[in-house]
């Protein structure tokens, strides 16, 4: 089975190489020539348009940072679905709006073609090393199709529902990871600015109900000063945008999380919005005075 990937980034390349691993002959393009070159040497295609990708290719990967890019990749012109041929699938793994989503998936399956809307969670490190999440809306024998594709690249691949059902449980991680970073962010400034080690609170909660994933991931780096991007404010921002607008949609007032766009528009306005979202420790520590660290 050949597969194409469009949008060789921070997560998209890593990606891209683990399907290589896994043995997929693999079609890329992104604008992006030393992306390309970097896995072209690991062993894939290179090609000019995502039209071309899509004439080559069974099943079309779109790793993408927003709506607008994924519609023109997919309907603009030289795009996907130029060339898709018909029964092929789109699996968009982007994390965009869910209505684009649904846009997206009626304008191919007019051509006979299918989507997945298929986001994904973990950042660049869980990208790297193949653990990353994937939440997946669309047909249920689309999704068993495709699990062996995107199992190449992922710990967790679960199906949520229809198309859109995937970047519904995008928004709502978004959320969860927002909210748990700015938790994070909230302790260890008043545990510093008391006077009390924030590695050793780290270590003494990290195995008790506080616990949890984000935790293990972002305090380290908060208290390393390391802002390296695994998944950047920006993109975070992007995100919690999609959440508020499809909750003003659908009805859900999302105060907490409003709460949290606000300060990473903080950090955006002080120049901070290329760092990793564990920056927002240092919205707290501005406030407070004092610094995170070992």
């Amino acid at each position: 089975m050949k597969i194409g990937f469009i949008g060789l980034g921070i997560m998209g390349k890593p990606m891209s190489k683990n399907l290589l691993k896994a043995g997929y002959e693999l079609v890329v393009m992104d604008r992006n020539q030393k992306a390309v070159d970097e896995v072209v040497a690991a062993g894939a295609k290179a090609v000019a348009t995502p039209k071309e990708v899509a004439q080559q290719t069974d099943i079309i990967v779109t790793m993408l940072p927003n709506s607008p890019h994924v519609k023109e990749v997919v309907l603009g012109e030289n795009g996907v679905i130029e060339g898709a041929k018909k029964g092929a699938i789109v699996a968009d793994m982007s994390s965009i709006a869910p209505l684009v989503s649904r846009e997206l998936a009626q304008k191919l399956a007019e051509k006979g073609v299918e989507m997945l809307d298929a986001p994904v969670s973990g950042g660049e490190p869980k990208a790297v090393d193949g653990t990353i999440s994937v939440m997946v809306g669309g047909k249920q024998e689309v999704f068993d199709k495709c699990y062996p594709v995107l199992k190449a690249m992922a710990g967790s691949v679960v199906r949520t529902g229809d198309v859109g059902a995937g970047n519904i449980t995008k928004l709502a991680n978004q959320i969860i990871v927002a909210l748990n970073i700015a938790a994070v962010s909230e302790a260890l400034v008043l545990a510093s600015k008391a006077g009390v080690e924030p590695e050793l609170v780290y270590q003494a909660i990290r195995g008790g109900l506080a616990g949890s994933t984000v935790l293990d991931a972002k305090a380290p780096m908060m208290m390393d000063r390391n802002f390296k991007p695994g998944f950047r404010i920006n993109l975070h921002i992007k995100d919690l945008n999609n959440v508020l607008e499809t909750s003003h949609e659908v009805g859900v007032p999302l105060p907490l999380t409003s709460a949290v766009m606000e300060m990473m528009q903080s950090l955006k306005v002080d120049g901070m919005d290329q760092d990793d979202h564990s920056s927002l420790v240092r919205y707290y520590e501005k406030l407070a005075n004092v610094e995170v660290k070992r």
